[in-house]
């Protein structure tokens, strides 16, 4: 029985290469059901934390500069100002004053 090596099972080995050199592990079962990584869209203002909308600027169609307040986020006692990343035109307001909003729900489009 020397030299005998114990494998978990071949499906959950996965060999990884960091500067050229190859290491195996074994993948975790959260780490296998985690939430995939999806590119951010620079148009899209979404609630970073729930919360009340206390305050709506804008209007559909409004031209915006970038600084611009857009909506007020109130969440945790703090008022969080959600402003334009830069010039553009409101497509769409998916929220209005007094509203909850969950993590990541979309407040609004600018193109």
């Amino acid at each position: 029985m020397e030299n005998e090596e114990v494998k978990a099972p071949e499906e959950q080995l996965v060999t990884l290469v960091i500067d050229n050199v190859e290491y195996v592990t074994q993948l975790t079962k959260k780490y296998q059901q985690r939430k995939a990584y999806s590119e951010i869209e620079p148009g899209v203002m979404k609630a970073f934390i729930p919360g009340t909308i206390t305050k709506v600027y804008v209007k559909k169609g409004q031209s915006v500069k970038e600084g611009d307040e857009l909506v007020v986020l109130e969440a945790m006692k703090m008022l969080n100002e959600i402003r334009a990343p830069f010039n553009g035109n409101v497509k769409s307001i998916s929220v209005a004053e007094g509203d909850k909003v969950t993590k990541n729900q979309v407040l609004i489009e600018l193109e």
